[in-house]
């Protein structure tokens, strides 16, 4: 078969399984998308959603007199007018009451998370537990008694929560009760004097973790704010929009990490949190490594194809489709193990399958040192090493440079010497005309 002809059928092959491989692509990011639309609000229902807890509003209650236009009506109801015609009025005096927010003085609060990651189909879910506790304070700087308006917020107001304590000044109020997910109180506070309240409770939430002492994102002044933060996992990251804590060590036990922030006074719109770690996601690593797996054939056929004509191993295109559909079974039993096998299982398996696949085929058609050698090295490289990269976040781009270079690098080694005019010009059989195997 002359070379072009060869070429141009491997180019064939290649087209074709590129279309089967984006089908497969398309047909994977389909399952986990329906699969994440079903399952996530099942697991909102049963732990929660990410959450996001508020610094408690404080508020001073104030009532102030006030002059007040009230409409003058006759006794048919209509409006009284004067001779010119302007609706009558009259001023009286009324009692106004309005709240005006003041920040605390201070805030301490303890977190505590404990990972529990979940698998569903496809997907990986990043539950946690949290134990949370926090103590807020106000000091009065006038020389009059005020009553402070507190109101909590909790994250969620659907969400389940245990143990649930408010304090004032290190009294438990017991009729503190949540109506529509807030708790408000009415405090006193005497003249130069600080009131101290606390809330605490425990939860469960998914994927982060934040904690904002500003309502709304608002930027503004902190004062003297304290938290503490303990996991039971060693991978730290941090929502965007949150401040990185001041200090982080591991744990006495041993088991993950702890992280305080402290600030004096600073100027922010930022809050504190913590985003959960995550595993690798089977359903887009799948699709990813599907979408991608034509570079994989690409470069294979071309070493397969180059090495066959130098060692005049004649690897017909029916042998390269039968080595493109091995190629394919690798992603195609990926897809729909992952979902029933752990991610490296799945994928030691597929690729362990592929190998066989190809080895075993080739082993008949040119020999077993050419099928275990040169074939099963070029696989395990194109194949199983790229795939791997799609492993790691961004490790994909260099490694197929890197794969490709070398690529180039050795078919210029091996061809640097042949007459491309020759070659083209004639089959790639032997000169008997048969083609001989390389064993």
């Amino acid at each position: 078969m002359h070379p072009i002809a060869r070429a141009a059928a491997l180019a064939v092959i290649l087209a074709a399984s590129t279309m089967a491989w984006w089908i497969l692509a398309g047909t994977m990011q389909y399952r986990t998308d329906q699969q994440e639309q079903q399952l996530a609000m099942a697991v909102a229902e049963l732990w929660g959603q990410p959450m996001t807890q508020t610094a408690p509003t404080l508020a001073l209650a104030r009532k102030a007199w006030v002059n007040q236009a009230e409409t003058l009506y006759g006794a048919d109801g209509m409006p009284l007018r004067d001779e010119q015609g302007v609706i009558r009025t009259r001023t009286k005096r009324v009692e106004v009451s309005s709240n005006v927010p003041v920040p605390p003085s201070s805030s301490d609060l303890d977190v505590d998370l404990a990972l529990d990651q979940r698998r569903k189909g496809l997907l990986w879910f990043s539950l946690y537990d949290v134990d949370f506790s926090g103590e807020w304070s106000w000091s009065n700087p006038a020389d009059e008694a005020e009553t402070l308006l507190v109101t909590f917020t909790f994250p969620i107001a659907d969400a389940i929560y245990d143990d649930v304590a408010f304090t004032v000044d290190g009294v438990e109020r017991m009729d503190a009760t949540p109506q529509n997910g807030q708790v408000s109180l009415a405090l006193p506070v005497e003249p130069h004097g600080t009131v101290r309240f606390g809330a605490a409770y425990r939860s469960r939430g998914r994927d982060s973790f934040v904690y904002r002492p500003l309502p709304d994102w608002q930027v503004g002044e902190v004062r003297d704010l304290r938290l503490a933060m303990t996991t039971d996992f060693d991978t730290i990251d941090f929502p965007p929009q949150t401040l990185s804590p001041g200090s982080r060590q591991a744990r006495d036990d041993g088991h993950g990490q702890a992280l305080v922030w402290d600030f004096r006074r600073v100027v922010t719109g930022h809050g504190m949190g913590m985003t959960m770690p995550t595993r690798i996601q089977a359903g887009p690593l799948g699709a990813a490594m599907a979408a991608s797996a034509p570079i994989s054939l690409g470069l294979y056929m071309a070493w397969i194809f180059v090495l066959g004509m130098l060692k005049k191993v004649e690897v017909h295109p029916i042998n390269h489709l039968f080595l493109a559909a091995a190629f394919f079974a690798f992603h195609l039993l990926f897809a729909y193990s992952a979902d029933r096998l752990p991610v490296e299982a799945a994928f030691a398996l597929s690729a362990g399958t592929s190998l066989f696949l190809t080895t075993s085929y080739l082993r008949l058609v040119v020999g077993p040192r050419f099928a275990l050698v040169e074939a099963g090295v070029a696989q395990l490289l194109y194949q199983v090493g790229f795939s791997l990269a799609h492993f790691v976040d961004g490790a994909t781009g260099l490694t197929i440079t890197v794969l490709g270079i070398g690529t180039l690098f050795a078919l210029m080694q091996l061809t640097g010497r042949i007459r491309w005019s020759e070659v083209m010009s004639l089959p790639t059989s032997g000169a008997s005309g048969a083609p001989r195997s390389w064993s």
